[in-house]
């Protein structure tokens, strides 16, 4: 009996096997456990923390669709490349996205998980043609005997896809954030603010409570007999819950008067401090939200926040202290790794000369070094980020 149960339990715990993708392996248990409120592992956060709470959604949209739309410059030590096959290949990495859609793909990842993922499919000659953006919470890293990375399995269903990463050139390339305490996978913003994250969503649940209570506090019905004692039978308490649970709840019986029989009396209750508190609590729980990712709060419409003197302000840090840093480290990943593919030293970054939002910060910049007599034209550019120029040797 023991051992048919425990073959019952197996059979009852297979997961049917779906098709997938040509990467296409299973879920990855990327998950931290459980700790004090929620589950703090990849898919339950994005479900809770971006599906389900439009302060973190937004912040990572904003992240992520600033970065991806930051202008890219490809340069060498001598150069900049109006064109390249790298060039052409960041711009169109794969039949059914262009860059900015694989890189806020990328950029989404990585702040939801703290993990981005990036395939290149190499044709013929070895040199990638395409590339995709690959799920963080269906990768698993495989470490070796050494504690280094020999391998990545992407699993999707009941199958799994080995990408081997032992050679020269990975086809994986790993973007992650800084973990103090694991050394294969990055920290999330998300996991960051995943208390924040909790009260949130609580206090949202408490006022839908409330408005489907017709926003009014709850209150007592107190039942005094004729003999004066409290004490209802089991059929009167069955009654009445019925008749309170049918017309007297939900939003669709606001407003309804009630009726009482003889020996009922309707208690209302005020609303306590806590309760009045709630709004101010869900409010500083968005702020902790919109700091863990980096996001001034004025820029997500959330009241109380009084850090920047005005919007521009907000936004200029915004793109200094978040956006800029965050596609710097990614797309500098991304360039030494392509790079080792078409065997060049390449550089890939965002063009700060094209940023709006840096517009005035530029000028100034610009106006500082050109008046900087001292300095020759060769170190000018350098300072800027631009290649020295062969004439500038001279």
């Amino acid at each position: 009996m023991v051992f048919q149960f425990l073959r019952q339990q197996a059979a009852s715990a297979e997961v049917p096997e779906a098709k997938a993708s040509a990467t296409g392996p299973v879920v990855a248990h990327l998950s931290t456990g459980r700790v004090a409120w929620s589950a703090r592992d990849t898919v339950s956060l994005s479900k809770t923390g971006f599906i389900g709470n439009p302060v973190a959604f937004r912040a990572v949209k904003l992240i992520a669709e600033a970065a991806a739309a930051l202008p890219l410059v490809l340069q060498d030590a001598r150069q900049r490349y109006e064109t390249h096959p790298l060039m052409r290949l960041v711009q169109q990495p794969n039949a059914g996205q262009g860059r900015a859609e694989l890189l806020e793909a990328l950029y989404g990842q990585l702040l939801l998980s703290g993990d981005g993922y990036v395939e290149a499919v190499s044709g013929e000659s070895g040199v990638p043609v395409e590339l995709h953006v690959l799920r963080s919470d269906r990768m698993r890293l495989v470490p070796g005997r050494d504690g280094w990375p020999v391998a990545y399995e992407y699993s999707v269903g009941g199958r799994k896809h080995r990408f081997d990463v032992t050679g020269t050139v990975s086809p994986i390339c790993h973007v992650k954030s800084f973990h103090p305490q694991d050394d294969h996978y990055g920290l999330s913003p998300m996991q960051a603010a995943a208390q924040a994250l909790d009260v949130h969503n609580a206090a949202s649940r408490w006022s839908k409570g409330l408005l489907d209570n017709a926003a009014r506090p709850s209150g007592a019905i107190v039942y005094q007999s004729a003999d004066g004692q409290g004490t209802m039978s089991r059929d009167q308490y069955e009654r009445l819950v019925s008749e309170m649970e049918t017309h007297h709840q939900g939003a669709r019986n606001a407003g309804r008067p009630m009726l009482l029989e003889g020996g009922l009396d309707w208690k209302p209750m005020g609303f306590s401090p806590a309760d009045m508190e709630f709004q101010k609590t869900k409010e500083a729980a968005a702020r902790e939200i919109a700091v863990a990712f980096g996001v001034p709060p004025m820029l997500l419409g959330i009241p109380g926040e009084a850090t920047f003197a005005n919007y521009q302000e907000a936004h200029r840090a915004f793109y200094r202290l978040t956006v800029l840093p965050l596609a710097t480290r990614v797309t500098a990943r991304l360039g030494e790794w392509l790079s080792g593919h078409l065997g060049e030293a390449l550089e890939l970054g965002p063009d700060l000369d094209k940023v709006p939002a840096l517009a005035a910060e530029r000028d100034a910049q610009w106006a500082r070094i050109a008046g900087a007599n001292f300095l020759t034209a060769a170190e000018k550019r350098v300072l800027l980020g631009l290649p020295v120029l062969e004439a500038d040797h001279g």
